[in-house]
């Protein structure tokens, strides 16, 4: 599997809807891009305590989903954006069902692997308000399972638009981004699905945990 990387999305922490500040609005960058142990340099998230760190270090959210949004908001700008939804990583051919927790791809000269999906939280909803009615989207997102992911990096490196994003080893093939965003975002996860989601060693600790809080 080889996929064109379309942009590199980073941003910087800016007022966003009154007291709270956010870096969800990711702009392309041009040229070679860095890739360290927390993602693309220089890349901030505000609020370090839900965001960022080793095991969300890139966000992709498939640009394929920017035509579902399409149809649920009419043709705004906002998903004219490759980093619409607060992605690093842009690229087209690739969505939560087709990858898995733990699948390691080539990027440019950087190693990384897919740690866990993407939680959406109320920033989302409130970056689209300006340009449609999204009350309900996160929701949506969690009802479809239109999540997005997280990598971690393993070998650090640069990257470039045109770059290959390419898959080199399957990781837990068991286990789909999808398939571990339903049982652990939607909750639709059996007895039987959380014993292996806590033993799932490519799975970010915190998920891991969680899955381990639901056995009881």
């Amino acid at each position: 599997m080889k996929l064109t990387v379309e942009a590199i999305c980073t941003g910087t922490a800016r007022p966003f809807h009154g007291v709270e500040t956010s870096a969800i609005a990711k702009r392309p960058r041009e040229g070679i891009v860095q890739i360290l142990e927390e993602g693309f340099a220089p890349d901030e998230q505000a609020d370090r305590r839900v965001h960022g760190g080793p095991e969300m270090a890139i966000h992709l959210y498939p640009l394929d989903h920017h035509e579902f949004w399409r149809e649920q908001f009419g043709a705004i700008n906002l998903l004219d954006e490759p980093g619409a939804f607060g992605s690093n990583l842009a690229v087209c051919g690739l969505t939560e069902s087709d990858v898995h927790i733990g699948d390691r791809f080539r990027l440019g000269s950087a190693l990384i692997e897919i740690s866990q999906p993407r939680q959406p939280c109320w920033k989302i909803e409130r970056r689209f308000e300006d340009f449609a009615n999204s009350k309900g989207m996160v929701a949506k997102i969690v009802s479809t399972g239109r999540c997005g992911w997280y990598f971690r990096v393993l070998e650090i490196g640069h990257t470039q638009v045109g770059d290959t994003l390419e898959r080199v080893e399957v990781g837990h093939e068991d286990w789909s981004v999808l398939e571990t965003f339903e049982a652990l975002i939607a909750g639709k996860a059996s007895h039987n699905g959380l014993e292996q989601l806590a033993n799932l060693s490519r799975l970010a600790p915190k998920l891991r945990a969680k899955a381990k809080a639901k056995l009881g």
